[in-house]
């Protein structure tokens, strides 16, 4: 097995995305992120009913073999924020290209919620997130999770629930890339 020192695979990353992370996401790109998911159906009943969420506006992501994203954002419980957080995720395997996208965790219950908000949270190879951009869905396999271009909205919005008390939710803000993963990505959290 090849072990990558998580700095190295960061900084490759860097260099595939324009040689350095892209600052912290502003204000307003909260605002517009969070309109952008309300707008989409799919998230309807989320909104709704959720405990709370996990809002992250521009997350990262590129490679050359080597992947890794990264991204901040804030988690909010019934509609109150109460902390921030920071994904990371080192991939390794066939890759090819860098994209930004956002991403909107939401949490079933408190005790979803408390799970996130513990400490270091990682999802698992088989976590799935149903992608919200015209034409693009999620798949879950023995690889990890996924995004494609063969879902039609009807099956993202059928594909739209809770796993583990946790659903999530991306919108691809532009680029090219591979695969759109969840498996290992890792959060940490602050509260305010």
């Amino acid at each position: 097995m090849i072990l990558v020192h998580r700095r190295t695979a960061l900084a490759a990353c860097a260099a595939v995305c324009g040689g350095a992370w892209l600052p912290s996401a502003r204000a307003d790109e909260y605002d517009e992120a969070l309109a952008t998911f309300k707008k989409a159906e799919e998230t309807g009943k989320f909104f709704a009913n959720a405990q709370g969420y996990a809002l992250f506006p521009k997350i990262l992501k590129g490679a050359i073999g080597i992947g890794g994203a990264r991204g901040d954002g804030r988690v909010y419980e019934k509609g109150k924020l109460i902390g921030d957080s920071t994904m990371t995720q080192v991939s390794i395997g066939f890759q090819l290209g860098g994209e930004g996208f956002s991403e909107l965790i939401f949490f079933e219950n408190k005790a979803a919620l408390d799970k996130f908000t513990a400490g270091d949270f990682e999802f698992s190879a088989g976590a799935s997130a149903v992608a919200l951009t015209a034409g693009a869905g999620a798949k879950a396999g023995t690889t990890g999770a996924g995004a494609g271009a063969s879902i039609t909205k009807e099956k993202a919005a059928a594909a739209a629930a809770y796993n583990n008390g946790m659903a999530v939710f991306t919108i691809v803000r532009g680029g090219l890339m591979y695969e759109v993963s969840l498996a290992g990505q890792k959060y940490s959290f602050k509260k305010r």
